[in-house]
C-alpha cells in the first residue's frame, strides 16, 4: 500500500475485531477456570488448552483486521476486551462491578469512540 493511500475501515471490520476482542477476553476466562482447577488434572489441561485455542482463534483474527484496518484504530480497540473481562467476572464468578469499573469503561468507550471517528 503506498504512502499516501489511507485504510478504511468497513463497519464489518469493526464486528470482526471485536469478535476477535470477544474470544481475547474469554482466553482469560478459561485461564481462570484452570487456575480454579486442581493441577495437572484433565480439568485444568482442558481449561488451558481452551485458552490455547482461543489465543489462536483471537491471533487469526487480529491478522484479518490489520490487513482491513490501520493499527492505530485497531489497537485504540484493545481495551474493550478490559470491559468483557467485567461482564465475564459478574456473571461466571460472581464479582462486583463498583462506580469505579463504570467510570473506567465509559473512559475506554470515549477514547475508542474518538479514535475510531478521527479523519486522521
Amino acid at each position: 500500500m503506498a504512502g499516501s493511500e489511507k485504510k478504511k475501515a468497513s463497519i464489518w471490520t469493526f464486528v470482526l475485531l471485536h469478535i476477535g476482542l470477544l474470544v481475547s477476553s474469554l482466553s482469560g476466562v478459561c485461564s481462570k477456570k484452570a487456575a480454579l482447577s486442581e493441577m495437572f488434572s484433565f480439568e485444568f489441561f482442558l481449561w488451558y488448552g481452551l485458552v490455547l485455542i482461543c489465543m489462536f482463534g483471537y491471533a487469526v483474527l487480529w491478522q484479518q483486521i490489520l490487513k482491513r484496518m490501520p493499527l492505530t484504530t485497531a489497537y485504540a480497540n484493545k481495551p474493550v476486551g478490559l470491559v468483557w473481562g467485567m461482564i465475564w467476572g459478574v456473571f461466571l464468578f460472581g464479582e462486583v462491578i463498583t462506580p469505579r469499573m463504570i467510570i473506567g469503561a465509559a473512559v475506554i468507550f470515549a477514547g475508542i469512540f474518538l479514535v475510531a471517528t478521527s479523519d486522521e
